[in-house]
């Protein structure tokens, strides 16, 4: 069965959500499976580190900040604007080059869109890095049938353990995979376990070193992961998230109607679940209801 999420406002359950939930252990052993876990989902951004991956095994040579920015749904913040410059200009690009939708940055004060403020720019900056590096095409890398598509998807397959079950568009235009959750979360669980040195490690250490990169200062992504040293997780649309510890202890959520309000609070029981505890992640436990600018209820995982 699913998990239930109550909306409560004012002592009356006004809305509820539902969610699929899956956790493993750190041998992989499933600890909870809460709804349809094995058939295809839609991971949406949250398989970005794993697109990082094939990136980094195609000559992708970011490191730290940046190649945390290359896995981010970002904000659209100063630095981030930056960063996404920075590996463009490293390929001898600018953003004329970027083939995401123009949108604006989380900053309402700024009224013009632009290509290199969507969220996904990061991403899309080291696509077309990883496309020069190999002399491949810059006007088509997000075709699913150029070489760059092509050496994610098989990427995506090697650690998920599955074939791709269906591809789509993703809301930046990149090719978007589906894969179970028990695919996903095998695919993070192979980020820290992979080894000093290695690329997935880079992967997992990078999202970790710099959580503000992978996301916005403020965001709850980035709040859950100062809260719990040694976790990495990333967020999706629709929804989704994903996270590994260090030690291999993982799992995957997805809110069924893709309401994100309902979604760290139960990534919390997820983690709790787990054994993964703090005072900053408690705070994170339940969301906050507002009535004339006060707090009159909370959204929370039902007991």
């Amino acid at each position: 069965m699913s998990l239930v999420v109550e909306v409560v406002r004012s002592g009356f359950v006004e809305s509820t959500h539902l969610a699929r939930v899956l956790t493993m252990d750190a041998d992989g052993t499933p600890v909870d499976a809460h709804g349809a876990v094995h058939v295809p989902a839609s991971p949406r951004s949250s398989m970005k580190p794993i697109q990082a991956l094939g990136m980094l095994r195609n000559g992708l040579s970011l490191e730290g900040e940046l190649l945390a920015l290359a896995c981010a749904s970002h904000a659209g913040e100063p630095y981030h604007v930056d960063g996404v410059r920075k590996i463009l200009a490293g390929a001898g690009l600018d953003e004329s080059a970027l083939l995401c939708p123009e949108d604006y940055p989380e900053d309402r004060t700024i009224t013009e869109r632009a290509r290199v403020y969507m969220n996904c720019s990061g991403k899309h900056a080291a696509m077309l890095a990883t496309c020069v590096l190999n002399d491949w095409p810059l006007d088509t890398y997000l075709e699913p049938r150029h070489p760059l598509q092509r050496a994610v998807r098989a990427t995506v397959e090697e650690l998920t353990g599955e074939r791709v079950a269906a591809s789509g568009v993703d809301g930046c235009g990149a090719p978007l995979f589906f894969v179970s959750m028990v695919g996903v979360t095998r695919a993070f669980r192979a980020l820290p376990l992979g080894g000093p040195g290695s690329l997935e490690r880079r992967v997992f250490d990078a999202m970790r070193a710099y959580p503000q990169w992978t996301s916005g200062t403020n965001r709850d992504e980035t709040r859950l992961m100062r809260a719990v040293p040694g976790l990495m997780l990333k967020s999706g649309a629709e929804a989704f998230d994903a996270f590994v510890f260090e030690d291999g202890r993982a799992g995957t959520v997805k809110i069924e109607d893709g309401s994100s309000r309902a979604r760290t609070p139960v990534t919390v029981a997820a983690l709790r679940r787990l054994g993964l505890s703090g005072p900053d992640l408690d705070v994170l436990a339940t969301g906050v209801l507002y009535g004339g600018g006060r707090p009159v209820g909370e959204i929370r995982v039902r007991p």
